[in-house]
């Protein structure tokens, strides 16, 4: 067990911890989903029902994930394998660390082609082509399986490069970089859209709640939004868990990332509502709210060739904090069984998420479709998606939340958790043995359905 923890490395320092995690929670999910997801389903009673849901179903799922890791101090795998064993379950329990590492690689696969081309915006927004309109422009972009294969490729690299370097040297240092940077951008975007935008109207569209909208529909995405933006069910937060030190506190820790990645969502959400209402754009436009609707903004926008690359490189680096967290489960634990050193692990990986990425990058072009209300799909995008983000990320959590609730040892837990309040505990123990698994079990039945 020892040897393992020297061949990962620990976080040094209580903040690397909670910086990697957030860096793990924030990404495209938050700064272009959730802002595009309270645009088509209603605005505050979204974002109300948001947070209700990232307290009960994504902070205690992120609890019992943190534990588990810590306790092993290994990958997914073998941490859900130890935990099960030691608590006198079967080791089948192993399973659900696949399934993690296998959703983690389906989800970077098509995740690194649509962070390729935020790089790619980065200087499309710089130098607009004024002969073409926002639409075009996208369609321009996504047309060509050359360009968005090498933008792809571009981004797999820069997570290539920082997993193989090791959690100080790597992952710890990019972090403790890219979070404030994050941050600091972010904040630069909230304070234009105050001064340049309609704020007012943007303040009024997210924390105004009308509840006449709101149906199963919204209910059920919500929940996805909390669960997915979190990065739970896939192995990412268990992973960095495992090189958290045993002196921090794992119920604070948690809840700190859990509200700094609603934060994030919460002033991407300002940050771009001002600039939409402000060119009296469509707030419920859909993905396209980031791609198309921002880009027509920034195009007509004073300063809007500084903006928009000041944005797309926000974007870029949430995606960059996500990537790396969902690469490392997998190359953890070829490295750990001793199959291949840690950077040929990040390769081997890396590779086959490239791979299996140029089926996403061809299918916005060469192997396109239409599906029967006549719009044009990618339909290997969406297969991937559907198998990795619909059904083996909320099955994970599902079952991690099972295992906690129901299987594990309940002294390893308390010895894990030390000290922490009795009604707290109670509290969490009743979410994670009934409402979590639950509510992901609703979200997974709606998406059978």
């Amino acid at each position: 067990m020892q040897k393992t923890l020297k061949s990962h490395g620990t976080w040094i320092g209580k903040w690397t911890f909670v910086l990697a995690a957030t860096g793990s929670a924030v990404g495209l999910g938050n700064i272009w989903g959730f802002p595009y997801k309270a645009g088509t389903e209603g605005g505050a009673a979204f974002v109300l029902i948001y947070l209700l849901c990232i307290v009960v179903i994504g902070v205690p799922i992120m609890i019992s994930e943190i534990l588990i890791g810590r306790r092993s101090g290994n990958s997914p795998i073998n941490a859900m394998k130890k935990s099960a064993v030691d608590s006198g379950a079967s080791s089948w329990w192993q399973l659900v660390g696949w399934t993690g590492i296998i959703a983690g690689v389906f989800i970077l696969s098509f995740y690194s082609v649509i962070a390729g081309i935020c790089l790619n915006y980065i200087f499309i927004s710089a130098s607009p082509n004024e002969l073409l309109s926002a639409s075009e422009q996208f369609g321009q972009v996504t047309s060509s399986p050359e360009n968005l294969i090498f933008w792809h490729t571009i981004f797999m690299v820069l997570t290539l490069l920082i997993v193989s370097a090791g959690i100080e040297d790597g992952i710890g240092r990019m972090v403790k970089i890219l979070m404030p940077l994050l941050g600091f951008l972010l904040i630069f975007m909230v304070i234009y859209g105050m001064i340049n935008g309609a704020f007012l109207k943007a303040l009024s569209f997210l924390f105004t709640p009308d509840f006449s909208n709101v149906g199963t529909d919204t209910f059920l995405s919500a929940m996805g939004q909390a669960f997915f933006s979190m990065s739970l069910g896939m192995g990412s937060i268990m992973a960095y868990g495992a090189y958290m030190p045993k002196e921090q506190e794992i119920v604070s820790t948690s809840f700190s990332v859990g509200s700094l990645d609603t934060l994030v969502a919460i002033l991407a959400g300002l940050a771009i509502f001002p600039i939409i209402f402000a060119f009296n754009l469509e707030p419920g436009s859909g993905p396209g709210l980031v791609f198309v609707s921002l880009l027509s903004a920034f195009n007509q926008m004073e300063f809007g060739q500084l903006i928009g690359p000041i944005f797309f490189i926000l974007l870029s680096i949430a995606a960059l904090s996500s990537s790396i967290s969902i690469l490392e489960p997998g190359v953890a634990y070829l490295a750990e069984e001793g199959f291949l050193s840690r950077k040929q692990s990040a390769i081997t990986i890396s590779a086959l998420c490239w791979v299996i990425g140029i089926g996403t990058a061809t299918g916005f072009n060469i192997f396109s479709a239409v599906d029967s209300s006549g719009e044009t799909i990618n339909p290997f995008l969406n297969l991937v998606e559907m198998i990795s983000v619909q059904y083996l990320q909320p099955f994970g959590g599902m079952m991690i939340a099972i295992f906690v609730g129901w299987f594990m040892s309940e002294s390893l837990i308390k010895n894990e958790i030390k000290t922490i309040n009795p009604l707290l505990y109670k509290l969490w123990r009743f979410f994670i043995k009934f409402v979590a698994p639950l509510s992901v079990v609703s979200i997974f039945i709606s998406q059978l359905t």
